[in-house]
């Protein structure tokens, strides 16, 4: 593809929630990879570590977290069994953010057609998280659970390192946290060692144009609202 600017990969990265099937060559994953991996850590400690799962070994990992998934939706009392190895939201929501959170999800299930009274439609969209929205490519990172706080901050920024860089090479990704709540499947069947915490999985590949979920755009805050200046 043509050069694209910093600012355009930034401004113009979202998260897509439908693929194409079209694959990514391993060899544009790992430029991506390595790329990612200048991203600034603590005393260059350089916490991630890296899963990429395609072809059979991500459509079973798929099979198996969906099971699980429609499992709690015939017996909510099965969901106790699944849960993040850590807080990603806030464990009781307030304002401002529980009114992004709100304009989010019922913006992209209005575009789709969803109201609040459709439980299967919700369980059906929620589901193609587990179905890496149709990716050919899923990475999941991982964590060592001994390192702190500041450590997750090194990560989100070779997550983002790694977003911006697929969109110079004509990619999309959709990070999800959504993939937490099963890291009892997932770090067993990848092969992660017991001193790993899951962070998230990114679903990677290229856009479908065509499908309507990915004209959603979710808004920003400007800059003027929460910046203060001094001198």
């Amino acid at each position: 593809m043509g050069s694209i600017t910093v600012e355009d990969a930034i401004t113009s990265r979202k998260s897509v929630r439908a693929f194409t099937k079209d694959p990514v060559p391993k060899e544009t994953i790992t430029k991506l990879l390595n790329i990612s991996a200048r991203a600034p850590s603590g005393t260059n400690t350089q916490p991630w570590k890296v899963y990429v799962l395609e072809g059979k070994a991500l459509q079973d990992l798929c099979a198996k977290v969906c099971a699980a998934y429609d499992s709690i939706a015939a017996n909510p009392e099965l969901e106790k069994e699944y849960q993040a190895s850590y807080d990603y939201y806030p464990n009781k929501w307030f304002s401002p953010y529980i009114d992004r959170r709100r304009e989010n999800g019922w913006s992209l299930y209005g575009l789709l057609g969803i109201t609040r009274a459709d439980k299967d439609k919700m369980h059906a969209q929620q589901r193609k998280n587990f179905e890496a929205f149709g990716a050919p490519v899923c990475i999941f990172y991982t964590i060592d659970k001994e390192l702190g706080k500041g450590s997750m901050l090194d990560y989100g920024m070779f997550l983002q390192s790694f977003m911006i860089a697929a969109k110079g090479e004509g990619l999309d990704t959709c990070p999800q946290a959504a993939w937490n709540h099963y890291s009892k499947i997932i770090l067993p069947f990848i092969g992660a060692k017991d001193n790993e915490m899951l962070v998230c999985g990114m679903s990677l590949g290229y856009v479908d144009k065509a499908d309507i979920v990915n004209t959603f755009h979710t808004p920003r805050v400007s800059a003027e609202e929460f910046t203060t200046w001094l001198s």
